[in-house]
């Protein structure tokens, strides 16, 4: 039992490893690949593309969980890979109507695949192995953001330009990379919750198989049901409140590195034929950043208050010199430029080793928000911890998408303003949260 448990869980994170392969290395070069094509009748946004999939995102997790306990999660998390590779594939003979009824589905896929990861993963996992497998997994998943990015400035490396071959090349690495995937998900095995279902329902032969499915819809239905009723009860608490500046914040950074950042870095004539190259490297370095953050923070500080505090605000000061650089060493116009190289100068000379540094800062400090909130929310709704972190999914999202709508119109000045004073917002909110949370804890004590 614990070793097809043990089986599931790495063949999860691989599945996923090879879809967000795809994923992430495409969100962080789409906006730049968008901008090379030489087609007049593609009218695409690659900002806009990416809003509309965390929007229909935030809005699809309402249902998913009824859709899951429905066909099961092993079934929903490769109909789900296909939609992923479907949105990959457009890239390869890219059209305006299908670029964005992809973003659509993708965004809906997106939610699916989550929830039923999150199903999957309880599901072959205990108590007392549930953190494990819960680092294992989000370390699997967290190297997507090496090979891809890798695979861009292999190839992209001095050039100035993206040719249709090499736009072609690559996503065709990404697509059969998402394929993989995908179809990982076909050789995981039965969990014991599953096994137990499909006997209760082989017994019950007096039923049909669409009386079964009906009944599991029911069920799941009323479930959604009540932990909605539960998520609007949450919405009005002092807590949440308090904290959503921190989510719209982290919904914000999210848009910020993983889309933006890597096209101003691509976009900065300085760079010259380097520039397009080190979109890869910048990925690859954010996600080391990422991977360090989420192993000294998430696994070491565990659930101490005192260190929650601290590397929030550690999360805010980093965040706050990366901006600081990025408004010095970046031109102002570089996420909002049409041509494919910024006409505007920053205040120094673009720097190549100032650029990576801040890309690893923005996922160093990404990962300090991110593992704290999950942190304090499973601290504090420890009973509704599910809900709880829909809500915050539910934030994150929401922001993320707004982010990417206004990404293509706001300079670069005005986005890195913005970030501050809700990065600022975002960690006194979560202190006040702590010393709160001190305060009751005193209180019972006393």
């Amino acid at each position: 039992m614990a070793d097809r448990r043990t089986y599931n869980v790495v063949v999860l994170g691989v599945g996923f490893l090879f879809i967000f392969t795809a994923f992430t290395t495409c969100g962080n070069v789409e906006q730049t690949v968008v901008k090379s094509l030489n087609n007049s009748s593609f009218s695409g946004s690659g900002y806009h593309s990416l809003g509309i999939i965390y929007g229909v995102f935030s809005f699809s997790n309402l249902l998913a969980p009824t859709v899951v306990t429905v066909i099961g999660a092993k079934l929903t998390m490769f109909l789900s890979g296909l939609l992923y590779s479907g949105y990959i594939a457009v890239f390869i003979t890219p059209s305006t109507w299908s670029f964005y009824l992809t973003s659509v589905l993708i965004g809906v896929g997106a939610a699916l695949l989550w929830t039923a990861q999150g199903n999957f993963l309880v599901e072959n996992s205990e108590a007392s192995t549930i953190n494990r497998n819960t680092g294992l997994f989000w370390g699997l998943l967290q190297c997507s953001m090496l090979f891809g990015n890798l695979y861009i400035y292999l190839d992209w490396n001095g050039k100035s330009e993206i040719s249709d071959s090499s736009r072609r090349n690559i996503f065709l690495f990404l697509l059969v990379s998402s394929i993989l995937g995908t179809l990982s998900f076909l050789v995981l095995r039965t969990s014991h919750h599953e096994e137990e279902l499909q006997s209760e329902e082989e017994g019950q032969s007096l039923l049909s198989a669409r009386a079964m499915y009906k009944n599991r819809a029911n069920t799941a239905l009323q479930d959604t049901k009540t932990e909605f009723q539960t998520i609007l009860h949450l919405l009005k608490t002092k807590t949440i409140m308090l904290l959503s500046p921190c989510m719209v914040y982290s919904g914000l950074e999210l848009s910020f590195y993983s889309g933006v950042y890597g096209t101003c870095i691509g976009a900065t004539a300085h760079f010259g034929e380097a520039a397009k190259g080190l979109i890869g490297i910048s990925g690859i370095v954010v996600g080391i950043g990422e991977i360090v953050g989420g192993g000294l923070f998430g696994l070491l500080c565990k659930n101490s208050r005192f260190r929650r505090t601290s590397v929030v605000f550690l999360g805010m000061v980093v965040h706050f010199i990366a901006s600081y650089l990025i408004f010095l060493n970046i031109p102002d116009d570089a996420p909002v430029v049409v041509e494919s190289t910024t006409k505007k100068n920053p205040f120094l000379s673009p720097s190549a080793s100032i650029a990576l540094l801040c890309s690893f800062l923005l996922g160093l400090g990404d990962s300090c928000f991110n593992t704290q909130l999950y942190s304090i929310l499973g601290y504090v709704y420890a009973e509704q911890s599910t809900p709880a972190f829909a809500i915050f999914k539910f934030i994150q999202s929401v922001s993320a998408a707004a982010a990417f709508f206004y990404s293509g119109y706001l300079l670069l000045t005005w986005q890195l303003l913005l970030l501050v004073i809700l990065g600022f917002a975002g960690t006194l909110c979560f202190f006040v949260v702590e010393r709160m949370q001190e305060y009751s804890v005193d209180s019972q004590e006393f």
